[in-house]
């Protein structure tokens, strides 16, 4: 972008209610300014920028980029917002400390009654840049606010994703994956199947969504489309109920005082991904049964036994290296110890037979061959 600089009076300028990051909080276009600044000191490092404001004053090669007959500030909210607070402290609830305050000069203030910005007719003549910078560029936005700003630039302006890719500077895959977490998220509010302010926790974990429907088993649940596609419904009609319970899986939901089942999502969502593959495990986690239970059986029995054996023989080396210090000459523990001594045996003796009927078996089937 090749813009003159101008200077227009900071009371002059707007704060964005479209811009992602605001947007990522139920920021809208009533909102109050005095909610903005809320959600921008609590959430965004305002005080960060407040304190490199008051030290060095404000940076005039990063000018603000707004719109220029609604003077709206598309690009650079968090520094309006910021000067702001240093012009009047009390917009802000949690005062600024001491030092910053004693900080705050006639000159400052004098400085700050203008700002640097440089002028669109629109927002499609900025896209690039903003999406540049906080896509791909030195100041990113969390996935969620990324998957926002995609989906805007490619329905408004309707513009490919792969081409929205190649302008910010980023792989065609990594934005085709936000794009389709933001229209799975649409589609189920569009739908009233789910609502970002009925979440448990309070806050969107956008990555456990994306990083799920890169899952073959979710995508297969869900029958979702091929990304390829760009749909803004990319969830069959069909599979509505299992969107919801998928999302409520995800998130939870205030209103039925349901709490996620996905904790961490490494390795809770492979763990939901091997339920939704088994109609048994899937039928526990429909009936509320906890996420290790459901999980433990959608697993091959094999596997269970080979783990569980391999578990046990770590737990028995790890007694065995604490024994001296950590025996105390228990009778109970002793107990304990004479008891898994048994089943040890017992275990010991049913895998031996189990491995000589094979043998058996082996023996009378080559046996069989040999005489055809």
């Amino acid at each position: 972008m090749n813009y003159q600089i101008e200077y227009p009076n900071t009371s002059n300028l707007f704060f964005d209610w479209e811009n992602p990051r605001l947007a990522e909080f139920g920021i809208k276009e009533d909102t109050e300014d005095a909610e903005i600044f809320s959600v921008l000191w609590e959430n965004m490092a305002l005080e960060e920028i407040v304190i490199s404001i008051v030290a060095h004053g404000f940076f005039t090669t990063e000018p603000l980029i707004a719109l220029r007959n609604e003077n709206i500030v598309l690009e650079g909210n968090r520094r309006l917002a910021a000067v702001r607070i240093v012009l009047d402290p009390d917009l802000v609830d949690k005062k600024l400390d001491d030092e910053v305050l004693q900080r705050i000069n006639p000159q400052l203030i004098s400085e700050l009654q203008t700002l640097p910005v440089i002028y669109v007719d629109d927002r499609k003549e900025a896209w690039r840049f903003i999406g540049f910078k906080h896509i791909n560029g030195p100041t990113q936005w969390n996935s969620f606010a990324k998957a926002q700003y995609i989906s805007r630039i490619r329905k408004k302006f309707d513009i490919p994703l792969k081409e929205i890719a190649f302008q910010v500077g980023d792989t065609h895959k990594t934005v085709q994956k936000l794009y389709e977490g933001i229209m799975v998220i649409e589609q189920a509010e569009n739908q009233k199947l789910f609502s970002r302010e009925d979440i448990k926790k309070g806050r969107l974990y956008f990555s456990h969504l994306y990083t799920a429907l890169q899952y073959d088993g979710f995508r297969t649940f869900l029958q979702i489309s091929n990304p390829e596609l760009e749909l803004d419904n990319p969830i069959p009609g069909e599979k509505s109920e299992e969107l919801q319970e998928f999302l409520t899986w995800l998130y939870g939901s205030k209103k039925t005082d349901i709490d996620p089942i996905i904790k961490t999502q490494n390795p809770d969502l492979r763990k939901l991904e091997s339920i939704v593959k088994n109609h048994e495990a899937l039928a526990a986690i429909r009936a509320n049964q906890p996420l290790d239970f459901a999980y433990e059986l959608s697993r091959p029995r094999s596997r269970i036994f080979e783990d569980s054996l391999y578990a046990a023989q770590r737990d028995v080396q790890k007694a065995w290296s604490y024994v001296n210090e950590g025996y105390k000459g228990d009778e109970h523990l002793l107990s304990v110890s004479s008891s898994l001594v048994d089943r040890a045996y017992d275990l010991f003796d049913k895998m031996k037979s189990i491995r000589q009927d094979i043998h058996s078996m082996d023996k009378k089937r080559r046996r069989e061959d040999d005489a055809i």
